[in-house]
């Protein structure tokens, strides 16, 4: 009778674990270089090659603003001289200071110019640079995240550190193993009977629709 017994709870034992192998998976961690995924891929490739062209172009066309400088200085310095020169009349002197002060702001105007277009290149090339990293690194993690399910993963880890721009160390995770709604559950028994549950957030007004801009994406 004992024997029975003992192989009944035997076989409900099985039954119940069973029936928690079913309600959550057994953990099956997959890992994925993120960083060295981008790094090698084709399209960065193309995109670097891109980028170093339109960066010599930046720099020729720094290199002539730099020139056109550096002749208004030597023109501002020969003006200079003769307004020193005390062997000039008074009327070239003074029709010389007037050049000399209009030289002088030429030159200042060339130095914003100088100033804003590499400003403007510099957080131009760096845009560029953030939105293509974004784009190609959401098109490798869907690609890991597909390749992970098919080999039955219940997470996916960036093995290069949440380091790389809008990317988490965790890509993907079974669903099964969020446990935020049993915190919620427990945390709730201590709510008082008198305060609202937080209200569930309601879609914006179609005239308030925020836009949504995508890296990579055709305006």
């Amino acid at each position: 009778m004992k024997t029975s017994f003992k192989s009944f709870l035997a076989v409900a034992f099985a039954g119940l674990f069973a029936v928690a192998a079913q309600a959550q998976p057994a953990p099956k961690i997959f890992v994925v270089d993120m960083a060295k995924l981008y790094d090698a891929h084709y399209k960065t490739e193309e995109q670097n090659s891109k980028l170093k062209a339109d960066q010599q172009k930046a720099e020729d066309e720094l290199q002539k603003l730099n020139t056109e400088g550096n002749t208004l200085v030597k023109d501002f310095n020969e003006l200079k001289e003769q307004v020193n020169n005390p062997a000039l009349s008074a009327d070239a002197k003074a029709k010389a200071q007037q050049d000399l002060e209009a030289k002088g702001q030429e030159i200042q105007r060339k130095q914003n110019e100088v100033n804003a277009f590499r400003a403007n290149t510099q957080r131009s090339l760096q845009q560029r640079i953030n939105n293509f990293k974004q784009f190609l690194l959401e098109e490798i993690s869907k690609i890991a995240v597909d390749i992970a399910k098919k080999k039955g993963a219940t997470l996916l880890i960036d093995k290069s550190g949440p380091t790389l721009i809008g990317l988490p160390s965790l890509l993907y995770f079974d669903p099964a193993y969020d446990i935020t709604a049993d915190v919620t559950k427990e945390i709730d028994k201590d709510r008082p009977a008198g305060s609202a549950a937080p209200a569930a957030a309601t879609p914006a007004a179609s005239g308030d629709t925020p836009a949504v801009s995508f890296p990579g994406a055709k305006k």
